[in-house]
């Protein structure tokens, strides 16, 4: 694989879908008051520092299970869209770490993966690099798996210039995060450009005057916001970003990746899903049909569920990656059946239209503990009328089944 630069667009829709509940939106504007941890550096074991690798030659597999599941809260959606895609994962221990402060390291392979490279970063070419720079040593011992995603990122710029230190194990801070997801969008020049927009954060003078730009123009994109607390405005260029946190800022920058191959899909499902596939009508009443990914992630009720759970009706946000659907949002449930199967006397009959005979309603009624009963249905358009439809009229014994109070079969008896 050459070196040359491959985009591709991991993940899909811009950041007001994506904020499906504005909960997460509001956890991660004011620090995630209540879902943020105090995870020291020291809480990490280097040895087992790598993420999860779950992979199959060149075949990456998802495991949607966390053990600190109930950590993830706000940050789900966001962890299960990028995870679905091996942008960001979990460790080898089974815990994906939600509040834990991200490191340097990670943020710069979640970035070469939100570009499409990590094939490319995980090539021997890339792994076997010499890097020049000065803890390229510690590097290379304690993160040799790392070693291709820096190389990488050194060869798409998402190093600065004076930067001679990698600092893997260092706080990724809100500003260096921002700078270097504006970096993977290859939106510097676009940056820079704004280095003399005034920012109306309180603490904007701890702002370097040459990161303005990557601070304004992430702003503008949605990419980064600041906080609201007692002192008013503020950024906090300078505060670590948890893994949670990350998550989120890495699903909106996605959004801004150029040559993206992912759909964001809204509709009905005309039918549970059959043989791996779903298809979906569209709102203009058009139908696509989709094929789920092995690891396709589905939420619904606030909640993981099954492909098995999907039922016709249920209204969805779809998203794809490679031609697969990946993420599926059921955004309003299908109304629950209530199957029903009567049998009564023909009591009362009404008609949309006499002269065609279509029918709007029928009432039966039947004895029950010695008194009568009286039970009314409209009737479908398409009910089916099975038997001699001459003797449909009152005083008829008939057999009714239908659901949710409307008759689809009227059986003569």
């Amino acid at each position: 694989m050459t070196k040359q630069t491959m985009w591709k667009k991991t993940a899909i829709s811009s950041l007001a879908l994506l904020m499906l509940a504005g909960g997460a939106t509001s956890a991660f504007a004011d620090g995630g008051k209540g879902n943020r941890g105090h995870h020291d550096d020291d809480d990490r074991d280097d040895d087992r520092y790598e993420e999860r690798d779950d992979r199959d030659d060149d075949n990456y597999k998802v495991t949607w299970k966390f053990e600190d599941e109930k950590e993830l809260k706000w940050a789900l959606e966001y962890i299960m869209r990028l995870a679905s895609k091996g942008v960001f994962t979990g460790y080898n221990d089974g815990t994906f770490k939600p509040n834990q402060k991200i490191s340097r390291i990670e943020t710069l392979v979640a970035a070469v993966r939100l570009m499409g490279l990590r094939a490319q970063a995980e090539s021997a070419a890339e792994m076997n690099t010499e890097l020049q720079f000065r803890d390229a040593d510690k590097l290379e011992r304690k993160y040799p798996w790392a070693v291709g995603y820096v190389s990488v990122a050194l060869e798409n710029d998402l190093f600065a210039e004076t930067e001679t230190e990698v600092n893997p194990e260092e706080n990724a801070t809100r500003l260096w995060s921002t700078i270097l997801l504006i970096k993977a969008l290859k939106l510097e020049d676009e940056a820079k450009a704004l280095n003399n927009t005034k920012l109306d954060f309180k603490d904007a003078d701890q702002i370097p005057a040459g990161s303005v730009g990557y601070v304004a123009l992430a702003l503008q994109k949605g990419i980064i916001t600041g906080y609201e607390d007692k002192r008013g405005k503020t950024f906090r260029p300078n505060q670590p970003v948890t893994r949670a946190e990350l998550a989120a800022l890495l699903d909106r920058t996605d959004t801004e990746m150029p040559d993206h191959d992912a759909q964001a899909i809204s509709g009905k499902l005309k039918a549970a899903a059959s043989g791996g596939k779903i298809t979906v009508v569209k709102a203009d009443n058009s139908e696509v049909t989709l094929g789920l990914d092995a690891n396709v992630f589905i939420f619904r009720d606030d909640k993981k569920a099954a492909v098995s759970a999907l039922k016709a009706g249920d209204e969805v946000l779809v998203r794809t990656y490679q031609n697969k659907v990946v993420f599926i949002e059921v955004t309003k449930p299908a109304p629950v059946v209530a199957a029903f199967n009567e049998l009564g006397i023909v009591n009362t009959i009404t008609y949309t239209d006499n002269s065609q005979g279509k029918l709007a309603t029928i009432s039966i009624a039947r004895i029950e503990n010695g008194e009568t009963v009286v039970f009314i249905y409209n009737v479908d358009a398409s009910v089916a009328v099975i038997g001699n439809d001459d003797l449909l009229k009152q005083g008829q014994l008939v057999q009714l089944k239908g659901e949710n109070g409307t008759v689809k079969e009227i059986r003569i008896i």
